[in-house]
């Protein structure tokens, strides 16, 4: 099964930090993604991308985790060559991610 096909995500930034939030659509299914999703996990599905820490928040009441990604944005949107800059479409390939 696909991240995607049991939670829905949004993605932010600030400076060179990215957070993507992730949230399950059922109550249920809050305790699999909390053992599945976790940061590491995150941090080798985003590959080169995320060159520094991957923290996780949990927020139970909210069925959500919110991953805070430092140095994810080469640098900060201002200053990153990249052509999408505020990588909004991080939160889309977290939800490719396959969990059992």
């Amino acid at each position: 099964m696909l991240l995607r096909e049991i939670a829905h995500a949004r993605t932010g930034d600030k400076g060179n930090i990215s957070n993507i939030s992730l949230i399950v659509f059922d109550s249920s299914d809050f305790e699999l993604i909390k053992e599945k999703v976790t940061p590491d996990r995150v941090k080798k599905w985003l590959g080169k991308i995320v060159k520094g820490e991957v923290l996780r928040y949990e927020l139970p009441k909210l069925r959500a985790l919110n991953f805070v990604l430092y140095d994810a944005l080469d640098g900060g949107v201002t200053s990153s060559l990249q052509l999408e800059k505020h990588r909004k479409t991080l939160s889309s390939y977290l939800l490719e991610m396959p969990i059992e």
